[in-house]
């Protein structure tokens, strides 16, 4: 391939080579999986500095068509982004079911889902899930801590803090397979019947730390949601803190128009 742009709209350079790649990519010339040239084989093919090729590369991660992992490049996604359809994702229908809320949205989007639980027992509460929990700083609390993967590649972690009066009496909250419909349906079982759960969502720059966990690019935009689940009784019995990588969602919600 030259150094032309072939047929894309004007522009800056680096506009005009992100265009043509991601014209590449719905055209099926780069296929699912594929992974997009390197930055030396680009600057090679258009005859730009590197500079250049990574401005445009900022371009296409945006067009939400690849996913770039740390020490691995850029890859053609293989699948649709998971769609969090956070005015449906905690019906009780749901849990009833026996579905938890990520595989049931990874299986509606053609995923393979897969949880890796990384810690159960007891820990103090942070400072933010205590706040939220109503209990003061440091106070004894269960954390249930998970690592999500879709196809084989980390997506999310997830830790949630519930209230230790809560769970002492529930044994299948302490166990990594809580059962079907997950840590919800177990607590609606123990009474915590579920009035609703309100959600924050913070859009930021990945951590170091945080781009190793997730596979990510150094600095990767990644999505901060705490969820906080509330009874009938009023009682906040479970604050979970999630961060997830931002390529691999998609967030959906349904807004009322009447009071």
């Amino acid at each position: 391939m030259g150094t032309a742009a072939g047929g894309v709209g004007s522009g800056p350079r680096y506009v005009q080579i992100a265009e043509e790649i991601v014209q590449q990519i719905r055209a099926g010339v780069l296929k699912p999986g594929d992974m997009v040239p390197s930055e030396s084989e680009l600057v090679d093919r258009y005859g730009v500095s590197g500079g250049t090729i990574r401005k445009a590369m900022v371009e296409v991660r945006a067009s939400g068509l690849v996913e770039t992992r740390h020490g691995k490049g850029s890859i053609v996604k293989n699948r649709p982004p998971v769609r969090h359809r956070s005015s449906d994702r905690f019906r009780r229908s749901l849990r009833q079911g026996g579905q938890a809320a990520y595989l049931a949205e990874s299986a509606q989007s053609g995923a393979t889902a897969k949880v890796s639980v990384l810690y159960i027992g007891p820990t103090e509460a942070p400072e933010g899930a205590a706040e939220r929990l109503g209990v003061p700083t440091g106070t004894q609390v269960l954390a249930r801590r998970r690592l999500y993967f879709r196809n084989g590649t980390p997506v999310e972690t997830a830790t949630s803090y519930l209230p230790w009066g809560v769970v002492k009496d529930i044994p299948e909250l302490f166990a990594e397979n809580p059962g079907g419909g997950g840590i919800y349906a177990r607590l609606e079982e123990h009474g915590h019947e579920f009035a609703e759960f309100v959600e924050t969502l913070q859009a930021r720059p990945a951590s170091k730390a945080e781009a190793v966990e997730l596979a990510l690019s150094p600095g990767a935009p990644v999505v901060h949601l705490i969820r906080e689940a509330r009874t009938t009784a009023g009682l906040v019995v479970e604050v979970c803190d999630t961060l997830m990588a931002a390529d691999q969602f998609v967030f959906e919600y349904r807004i009322p128009a009447d009071d």
